[in-house]
């Protein structure tokens, strides 16, 4: 006897299903099957030797029950490789189902913190809707559409999406109302699907709807798991050495002409590599150097070979920054995502926009405009449900209409009425399937013609995507995707090239124990550590800040392999058309030569404090020096866009941002700044107390990401011997005393 392995099958099938389908499908005789020993998602079954190369032959691609099974020779290494492939799946389909109850329990405090207003600001709310029944739909779920009190008015602009989870109330969101998941949407309605026939109010006026749970992203996540958990052909083979399985592959590395020939060497051997890279490649970018702009030469080269190219990231900023790269050098690109979150100057480039024009999609809307007209007058009929259906079949009131019957004593003009709304509610369906294939042939028409599309990871798996393949990935900012996120784009290509900078901040995870079990650890992280540096290129020359700012960095997280590119490491404060301060104090924290400088509180009594029920801290002596240095940088003349104050802590950022009044001023935390730059940075730490601690201080990434901000001037402030407990800081501070750069406070 020969065993088989049937992999992917569900946890209801039993042994009679795979004998069922081995006799049906594979064409073989119950007696030429033995044992079958089930196990999780997996099957061993005994079969006589002669059948089975035809079993495995025959039944690819086949299903047992509804799912699409793989068969093939058992042996204690591919069922070694099948139980780590599924332990994976489940460890961070946990993962994700963790994340996605903490949001739901923030929503719900945000819900008990912030008026409806407030959360209607923030377009986590919808106020002053009425519901209309719409009967039911797929799957016998309740409809019900929610639309303004006045007709005609459209919904505010929301974060609320086709997918998410939200509750419907009347006057208090966290009582025990209904929750259901949005099935619709357009600029005047929503419309939610519920499991269980909703309450009597939500036909009525003064209702709102709450987001509960982005769902949508969460379900994609999952999906993109159970994809990979259950791929073969190239899907398979990415899956194993993703987890490393199998060994990455690279093909030779070739010269290539240059589309930007301003590319330094480092820049240009990560093209090369990215190029030759038959799987997984990564960019590692440290602050300053260029990694998007080596990505879009990445992306010019493999559309210059005429491959189909999908370029995303987690958040839509970098998507944004990912499309005008490309558009200024002349890429055909097409930015997939909801408009309201695409940068406005972008916006001539997104496909909805791209839609507009389109004489497809216009005939749509015209059909769709048609169907709202009808949905109107539906409502002067009788909706077929409750006390007048009473059990009535559709075709059964249409027949007793016709003949102009009545039953079970219902009125006859109620049964006319009935087949009335019937008889509308069959012309809104053939609309909406005319709509539907005539949206699909648009969207199509102009995401063919696109040399690169864009979008975030979760949009990647949306309907408008769902039947794409494509030759590249490009995933930029990936350190700061979970890993289930990159997974979504990477089910859907054959080649991934990932740039980011794991030394910089982590993705940010809402559940602390999945945060600690490993899902703040990004797949770009992952595949460092399992495939070592020859998948790898570190780009070395910085264009951000001068040679000082960068060199504690370079030191200390790049293993000194940083360098400043010639145009940027010289340059200083005396580069800027400005009136530098010749007063006592002012004239050394601005000084041009000293890039760097420490200003020390631990003369100070500037102990931090908590606001109650707050677990963040501010800094009061703190804030009182960076609002002093803030007013007197807006005094020398420079463009106040060009400032910022930024802080570890929250609490210590608004605290400066209230006694600020100067909008151009950027004050925000250091994980909120990540990514961005400015001439002059002022960095407040905050901690100082007897104990020493420096709390998430100790995530040396951040670190790294603070003192990476500033072009010309970085100005620390805070207390030496606080921060001086962990070695790093303590080096970072004598690092400046070297440069001259260290002043205590009096």
């Amino acid at each position: 006897m020969t065993d088989l392995m049937i992999t992917n099958i569900s946890n209801k099938i039993g042994p009679g299903d795979i004998v069922g389908a081995f006799i049906n499908e594979a064409g073989i005789k119950a007696d030429q099957i033995g044992n079958i020993d089930l196990n999780d998602n997996m099957a061993r079954v005994e079969v006589e030797d002669e059948v089975a190369e035809i079993i495995i032959d025959r039944m690819q691609n086949k299903t047992i029950g509804s799912e699409q099974v793989n068969v093939r020779l058992f042996s204690d290494s591919n069922f070694a490789k099948h139980k780590g492939i599924t332990n994976y799946a489940e460890k961070f389909s946990n993962f994700v189902e963790m994340e996605r109850k903490e949001e739901m329990r923030r929503h719900e405090n945000e819900i008990r913190q912030l008026s409806g207003w407030q959360r209607e600001q923030k377009g986590r709310a919808i106020l002053h809707l009425k519901g209309r029944d719409q009967g039911t739909g797929l799957g016998n779920k309740y409809l019900i559409k929610f639309v303004r009190y006045r007709g005609g008015e459209q919904l505010p602009e929301n974060e609320i999406s086709i997918g998410d989870l939200v509750m419907v109330s009347k006057n208090d969101p966290l009582a025990d109302n209904p929750t259901g998941t949005v099935i619709g949407q357009t600029n005047y309605s929503i419309t939610v699907s519920f499991d269980k026939k909703p309450p009597g109010f939500l036909s009525k006026k003064g209702l709102r709807i709450d987001l509960y749970v982005n769902d949508i992203t969460y379900q994609r996540m999952l999906e993109a798991l159970d994809k990979l958990e259950r791929a073969s052909g190239n899907l398979s083979i990415m899956r194993d050495k993703l987890l490393g399985l199998e060994d990455t592959e690279l093909n030779a590395v070739s010269e290539i002409v240059l589309f930007n020939k301003n590319l330094n060497n480092s820049q240009i051997k990560a093209v090369q590599k990215a190029l030759a890279a038959r799987d997984f490649f990564l960019i590692h970018g440290p602050p300053g150097t260029g990694k998007t702009v080596t990505c879009i030469e990445v992306i010019q080269q493999a559309v210059a070979k005429k491959e189909t190219v999908l370029a995303t990231a987690d958040s839509n900023v970098a998507v944004d920054n990912i499309v005008e790269w490309l558009v200024k050098r002349g890429v055909r690109t097409v930015r997939v995502g909801h408009p309201a979150r695409v940068n406005p100057l972008l916006r001539e480039h997104t496909l909805d926009y791209m839609l507009e024009d389109n004489s497809t999609y216009k005939e749509a809307q015209e059909l769709r405009e048609r169907a709202f007209d009808l949905d109107e007058e539906q409502d002067q009929y009788t909706l077929p449900e409750g006390r007048w259906r009473r059990g009535l079949s559709d075709s059964s009131i249409r027949e007793l209409a016709s003949k102009g019957q009545t039953t079970r004593n219902i009125p006859e003009e109620k049964i006319q009425s009935m087949a009335g709304w019937l008889k509308i509610q069959d012309k809104i369906n053939d609309y909406f399937r005319q709509i539907d294939e005539l949206e699909e042939q648009a969207v199509n028409k102009i995401l063919n013609k696109a040399e690169v599309i864009c979008c975030t990871n979760s949009t990647a798996g949306s309907e408008i995507m769902t039947d794409r393949e494509f030759d590249l990935l490009v995933l930029d900012e990936a350190t700061q995707a979970t890993e289930p996120s990159a997974l979504i784009p990477l089910t859907k290509t054959k080649r991934v090239v990932m740039a980011g900078d794991h030394r910089q901040l982590p993705p940010t995870i809402l559940n602390q124990k999945a945060e600690q079990e490993g899902l703040a650890k990004s797949l770009f992280e992952r595949l460092l550590d399992i495939h070592g540096n020859d998948i790898k290129q570190l780009l070395r020359t910085q264009y951000r800040m001068n040679e000082k700012i960068m060199e504690f960095s370079s030191q200390h997280f790049y293993d000194q392999e940083l360098r400043a590119a010639d145009v940027v490491k010289n340059w200083t404060l005396d580069d800027l058309e400005i009136e530098l301060p010749e007063e006592p104090f002012f004239d050394n924290v601005f000084d041009p030569e000293k890039p760097v400088i420490f200003l020390d509180t631990v003369s100070k009594e500037a102990v931090e404090e908590s606001v109650k029920d707050s677990q963040s801290y501010r800094n009061i002596v703190e804030s009182q020096f960076a609002t002093e240095i803030l007013e007197r940088a807006i005094q020398t003349g420079i463009n106040g866009s060009e400032v910022a104050l930024i802080s570890p802590y929250k609490d210590q950022a608004d605290l400066i941002a209230s006694k600020i009044d100067n909008e151009s001023i950027e004050i925000d935390t250091v994980d909120g700044f990540q990514g961005r730059e400015k001439e002059i940075i002022i960095l407040s730490l905050v901690r100082n107390n007897p104990d020493r601690n420096i709390g998430f201080l100790k995530d040396l990434r951040r670190l790294n990401v603070s003192i990476t901000r500033a072009r010309k001037k970085l100005i620390i402030i805070g207390d030496s011997s606080t921060i001086s407990s962990n070695s790093t800081y303590r080096a970072l501070i004598d690092y400046i005393k070297d440069k001259n750069g260290y002043y205590r406070l009096n």
